[in-house]
């Protein structure tokens, strides 16, 4: 049996990594919206912020909401323990704690994001280098997981990372989803506009959807039709769904190697029906507000039962 140490080590490594990725691409998403503005854009930086989960932090360091004061807290503040920089460090220290549980391929890649990311990050971004810089945020995380799918073992270290990789995704995917519903438009008389399909739009790029999404329903931007994506489909390697799906297989392989079923699986099952069971439309119904933030909150749970299950203290 892997010692909880290393399975923590694992499970904290990717949440960290997939962080990294998720606060470059929550950036990217502010900047494209902010452009959408000709008066001020400080409700989309804020929006970002929210979606980042770092509004409160953000606010006892700075008086101002601008572009400048969001991106540098998002990417590069160690007060802010989700930026990119801490991120990125918190990641790099949990794999050399696991250095033996990664193969030398993984090691380096994360090694190397590292080395990159510190140089890139070392003094302010200039706004007009912020769209370079988070691309190469966003490729250094995706050669970590291409290193990691193209050279690991699927075992039970391979599984313990799948799932912080995909309890982080979760939850980063369902709160843009429940900041877009609730803030980002000004006014209900924006609903339909087109404005409203521009900040729809932003969304989907800032989950790497934005393409598939128009394979699937022809760019036709309507909140039931994203929402339905980004919760329900489980072939939309963020969505709520398809993460459930890689959770569910990786807890699956772990019940099988330690014969052992925990209350993590039933958390996993409560989960998983209510994203096969419910239509889009019955969760409209119910309230996309209110389905998302008990997702939130169960997902969270999720992570801490897995913890204590597989004794990671």
């Amino acid at each position: 049996m892997l010692l909880g140490r290393t399975a923590n080590g694992l499970y904290w490594m990717s949440r960290y990594i997939e962080r990294t990725e998720n606060m470059a691409r929550l950036l990217d998403a502010g900047l494209r919206m902010a452009l959408t503005r000709t008066a001020s854009s400080s409700d989309e930086w804020n929006s970002v912020l929210l979606s980042a989960g770092a509004e409160h932090a953000f606010n006892q360091k700075h008086q101002e909401v601008t572009a400048e004061t969001v991106s540098d807290f998002l990417l590069r503040d160690p007060a802010n323990s989700s930026s990119v920089m801490v991120a990125i460090e918190t990641a790099r220290n949990n794999a050399r704690m696991v250095r033996t549980a990664l193969t030398r391929e993984t090691w380096e890649s994360i090694n190397e994001a590292w080395m990159a990311l510190k140089r890139m990050l070392a003094s302010p971004v200039d706004q007009r280098e912020l769209p370079s810089v988070l691309d190469a945020i966003k490729r250094e995380t995706a050669l970590i997981r291409g290193s990691l799918h193209g050279t690991a073992l699927r075992n039970e270290n391979f599984d313990f990372a799948q799932l912080g990789t995909f309890i982080e995704r979760a939850d980063n995917t369902a709160r843009i989803l429940d900041v877009k519903y609730y803030v980002l438009l000004p006014s209900i008389a924006w609903v339909g506009s087109t404005l409203d399909n521009y900040q729809w739009e932003s969304i989907l790029r800032s989950v790497a959807a934005h393409r598939s999404y128009r394979w699937v329903y022809e760019a036709d931007y309507r909140p039931t039709n994203i929402a339905d994506y980004l919760i329900l489909n489980g072939r939309m390697p963020r969505s709520l769904a398809f993460c459930y799906l890689n959770i569910s297989e990786s807890l699956s392989y772990l019940e099988k190697d330690y014969g052992t079923r925990h209350c993590c699986h039933d958390t996993l099952d409560q989960t998983l029906s209510k994203l096969r069971v419910n239509s889009i439309k019955d969760i409209f119904d119910a309230g996309l507000h209110e389905f998302l933030i008990d997702f939130i909150r169960d997902n969270n749970r999720l992570g801490d039962e897995v913890a204590q299950n597989f004794r990671f203290y």
